[in-house]
């Protein structure tokens, strides 16, 4: 339906609705097909908009409705969505969008494995490509291990890393 903009916010436009008392939220996702950044740049305070309804909710005993700008062809009013399937999609893809962030992926199981077949440390046998008499691949030690393992070394010698200057600690 035809209406006019009532209010401009950050986040979308408030729209009267004609016939009714009410006002429904057009978000501004819901604007454009575009990103829309600043809903000021599309629409003003007594603009004439065409919309569609594409939701309803019930919230604290108030009727909250959502309109969409883009489904809906400004020139003529023409419905480019009549089945919803655009909106049916961009539900989908809120929907199935999950955050893994959190979850860290460790590798512990594979790097304390040893070979069978060369004897080295991090990868599996099948994983091998070691030839007979050939030469032996493995995993750089990591700086902790390789610290205990000079200083362990090093306590022979009676010197310490930090007495060294030439070696230097990595961080």
């Amino acid at each position: 339906f035809s209406s006019q903009v009532a209010t401009v916010t950050e986040y979308g436009a408030f729209i009267k609705i004609p016939g009714c008392r009410r006002q429904g939220l057009v978000h501004r996702t819901h604007m454009s097909s575009c990103r829309v950044d600043k809903p000021s740049e599309i629409v003003d305070v007594g603009d004439k908009v065409w919309v569609k309804l594409i939701g309803k909710e019930m919230k604290d005993d108030k009727l909250k409705l959502s309109l969409s700008m883009k489904v809906v062809n400004q020139g003529t009013g023409k419905d480019l969505d009549p089945n919803n399937v655009s909106l049916d999609q961009d539900e989908r893809k809120k929907r199935m969008f999950r955050d893994y962030t959190s979850q860290k992926i460790t590798l512990e199981a594979v790097l304390n494995t040893v070979c069978k077949k060369c004897g080295c440390k991090g990868h599996f046998a099948k994983e091998c490509f070691v030839q007979p008499g050939g030469t032996k691949y493995s995993l750089i030690p990591e700086e902790e291990e390789e610290e205990v393992a000079t200083a362990g070394c090093e306590r022979g010698k009676k010197t310490s890393l930090s007495e060294d200057p030439s070696r230097k600690r990595k961080k």
